[in-house]
């Protein structure tokens, strides 16, 4: 017969002990709602439990309803949180973090004078926790559609932040009608399994080695891994500038949980979930055609605003080959989400926002006529200047890496295997956790993430080291905004060269990517 101390496997975990804890509200976090000490002691004392649910932990500063309740948005309440499950974990227990927004319960005092928010403007009945003399509820604002996003994203981030902080694990449930949730709320059960799937074999991937020659890119599309860069590739046909694009997301770790969710969500609302994938953990390869519409490119249609290739490109890759025939309309489109990593559309009902944080590859032929051999181009200079230069400046200065390529010789068939995805994979790895360890404190992952002002202010280079970039800008040669994305490139190559730094060389080759027709 089995007993509430027999052990029991949840997931992953193994449970010692079917005694499961979930503490009510303690309101004992420091300033800023930081795990404290006293927090660690209150859940080692329970460690012996077969797991642990936190308290209620709010996911964002607008849906704490409780004074020094715990939070789960900034850097400092994380490394609170993580001395306290590293505590339980010495002490052999296992916890999950409780995320939280009170809603209506909540009153101006804790929210910096703002109303709460809920589903709708009802005013709940009885009084604020902890306020004396006694006061009663607020009526609070009903939550616009709009908002919707960014509840979901706080709590996208606090789930995150959890796994950061060394929470066990996130149980994520999936419902196929409206029906099943009805049930699992009356009853408990009815909701769909855990969803696993695992990662696509290395077989199934496009590797690297297959690309002959062609130096230059191959280490271009390296750092672009490496530091979630822009890239531009442009040369004749049959170089190799798709095959190049297209064994970029074979160089990009798999997408954590949160992300994975979030993905998979978007080719959910645009229809395109398959049934053998449920669940997508790789970063996604998107490659609209070069004829395709600006409701194609950035999403719309009649009704319900559905993504477009910009927002399944999320967390991945969108490749525009043939990047000088799509239309300047939709090329125009892009600038905003390179910029805010999202798409707003507007509709009768409203704005619909959809995430549209990507990586762009471009390809290009040098002019319309896109002969092989360079010497049998029909294309006047003048023609020339005007097929790229439908590429707006605003456009190209958004793309931090540019490579021209070349026809490849003979002598790039060798006996010796050109370097694989593996290895250059294993360097990228190393340089995006170099990267994180670094910007971490100031809330991003990769280089190309880091504000200029970070990049300026806390992680000034010597004057002798940006000589280059100075030298740039005094002749016009790249513009305030290129200079940033320059030194972040700057970052990446030191990254992959294992330094802590940039050095000289590292700027300049930085500068040669940015500037492909003009010699610094």
């Amino acid at each position: 017969m089995t007993t509430l101390f027999d052990p029991l496997k949840l997931g992953s975990l193994e449970l010692p002990n079917r005694i499961i804890m979930a503490p009510l509200t303690r309101c004992r976090a420091d300033e800023g709602r930081v795990p404290n000490a006293l927090m660690a002691e209150y859940y080692v004392q329970r460690a012996s439990a077969g797991l642990i649910l936190s308290e209620a932990t709010s996911v964002t500063p607008m849906g704490v309803g409780y004074p020094d309740t715990p939070g789960i948005w900034s850097e400092d309440q994380v490394r609170g949180w993580l001395n306290i499950t590293r505590a339980v974990h010495a002490n052999g227990g296992r916890i999950f973090l409780q995320l939280w927004h009170v809603g209506r319960i909540s009153d101006p005092l804790y929210l910096d004078g703002e109303l709460p928010v809920a589903p709708s403007a009802i005013q709940p009945a009885g009084h604020v926790s902890l306020v004396r003399p006694m006061k009663g509820f607020e009526t609070p604002r009903a939550l616009e559609t709009e908002e919707i996003a960014e509840i979901v994203e706080a709590y996208r981030h606090g789930a995150e932040n959890a796994k950061a902080a060394g929470f066990d694990g996130v149980e994520v449930h999936g419902a196929s009608t409206l029906r099943q949730v009805q049930d699992w709320l009356k009853t408990g059960v009815g909701l769909d399994g855990r969803v696993d799937t695992s990662r696509p074999d290395d077989d199934d991937v496009a590797d690297l080695a297959d690309v002959l020659g062609q130096t230059q890119a191959r280490f271009a599309v390296e750092v672009a891994a490496a530091g979630a860069h822009h890239l531009m590739l442009t040369g004749p046909p049959g170089v190799g500038k798709t095959m190049l694009a297209q064994r970029l997301p074979g160089l990009l770790p798999d997408l954590c949980e949160p992300e994975a969710l979030e993905v998979t969500a978007i080719h959910s609302v645009a229809g395109l979930l398959s049934e053998h994938m449920p669940l997508i953990t790789r970063p996604p390869f998107i490659a609209p055609h070069h004829s395709s519409s600006v409701t194609a490119l950035v999403g719309g249609g009649v009704g319900l605003a559905r993504p477009g290739a910009i927002s399944r490109a999320h967390r991945g890759v969108l490749f525009l080959d043939e990047c000088a025939e799509i239309r300047l309309s939709a090329l125009e489109a892009l600038r905003t989400p390179l910029e805010e990593g999202e798409i707003r559309l507007a509709r009768r009902d409203g704005v619909v926002r959809y995430p549209a944080r990507f990586q762009l590859i471009m390809a290009a032929n040098p002019c319309a006529c896109a002969r092989i051999r360079p010497q049998d181009c029909v294309c006047t200079p003048l023609e020339k200047r005007r097929y790229l230069g439908k590429l707006s400046g605003p456009l190209l200065d958004r793309v931090d890496l540019r490579v021209q390529m070349h026809a490849v010789r003979a002598g790039a068939f060798t006996a010796d295997a050109a370097e694989g995805s593996e290895r250059v994979r294993e360097r990228v790895a190393a340089a995006r956790a170099a990267a994180a360890e670094r910007w971490g404190p100031w809330g991003f992952r990769t280089n190309a993430e880091v504000t200029g002002a970070v990049l300026r202010r806390r992680f000034r280079l010597p004057a002798p080291v940006i000589a280059p970039l100075k030298t740039a800008l005094e002749r016009g040669l790249i513009s305030i905004r290129g200079s940033d994305r320059l030194l972040r490139v700057a970052w990446t190559i030191s990254d992959l060269a294992g330094r802590t730094t940039p050095i000289l060389d590292d700027v300049t080759m930085a500068l040669s990517f940015r500037q492909t027709e003009v010699k610094p």
